[in-house]
């Protein structure tokens, strides 16, 4: 047999550790920075939106019963088989932003380095933020964090790999789960991005991966009772006043969006928008 078939990739959701259609089958077309045609990526619905709710709901418990240490193997995991597959990425880049190669590749060096960097606090980040209280009497009172439980994101929409890790990483190292629309205009490498994940040991449901129209995706995110958090970094041409007060009904905790090129820039504070603080008192000795 001569010559070579060409295998075009077919560019699905991840939910609950799986690549599934769209319930709509539904696809859209993703150009590339002059308009030629890339591929086309399965385009979310309200019904794949609520399924990656209900796996990541059944995620929480594991993820966030895991030792602090074991996440951080974990991350440090998917920053290994990120690495091993870099070229694939730098070349999703290139063609969906337009980029050169060496920017490609400072992309995916960056995106590589968050994953270490935030793998590194999920066994420190609690001494970070806890507290040994001083309180009058024979007591300790002390102060930990703990998950919110599940964050909804709502990806920076102009960067195809470096704005999603930016945002899903930080949410994951207290223990949360995720839900998170990819960039609408660049969908490609957040899918690839789910096969990382996929082959790294995270357990499934712990990050669901959707692409599609924002728009259409981050209000029934937004009001769904079983999300705890919503992270609304790329939503800045959304109408996210109402996306906040949707998320107001059911008390969840919201970052409102960022703008420029390294929004969702690393930080504790990203850590921290999605833990609850527990205070615990604890008798010294009888008396």
């Amino acid at each position: 047999m001569s010559g070579h078939v060409s295998v075009p990739k077919t560019y699905k959701l991840y939910v609950n550790g799986a690549f599934p259609r769209s319930e709509s089958g539904r696809v859209y077309e993703v150009v590339d920075s002059k308009g030629r045609f890339l591929a086309n990526a399965a385009q979310a619905s309200r019904k794949d939106a609520r399924d990656a709710v209900v796996a990541a709901r059944a995620a929480v418990g594991g993820w966030s019963g895991a030792t602090a240490y074991n996440r951080g193997q974990v991350l440090y995991r998917v920053a290994e088989v990120l690495e091993g597959r870099r070229a694939q990425f730098e070349d999703e880049i290139v063609k969906q932003e337009g980029v050169s190669a060496s920017a490609a590749r400072a992309q995916v060096d960056e995106a590589i380095d968050r994953w270490v960097w935030y793998a590194g606090w999920t066994d420190k980040y609690a001494q970070v933020a806890g507290n040994a209280n001083p309180v009058s009497g024979p007591y300790f009172n002390l102060s930990v964090p703990e998950p919110t439980g599940v964050v909804a994101i709502v990806a920076p929409q102009d960067s195809a790999l470096l704005g999603l890790v930016s945002a899903v990483a930080p949410a994951l190292v207290a223990g949360n789960t995720v839900v998170v629309v990819a960039s609408e205009a660049h969908p490609l490498s957040a899918i690839t991005l789910g096969e990382v994940l996929a082959t790294s040991d995270l357990p499934k449901g712990v990050v669901n991966v959707l692409t599609g129209s924002p728009a259409e995706l981050a209000p029934w995110l937004a009001s769904h009772a079983d999300v705890n958090a919503l992270d609304l970094v790329g939503a800045s041409a959304l109408e996210w006043i109402d996306l906040e007060i949707a998320a107001a009904e059911t008390l969840k905790r919201v970052l409102p969006p960022e703008e420029g090129p390294d929004a969702a820039a690393p930080s504790l504070a990203r850590i921290g928008a999605f833990t609850e603080i527990k205070t615990v008192w604890h008798t010294k000795a009888l008396i």
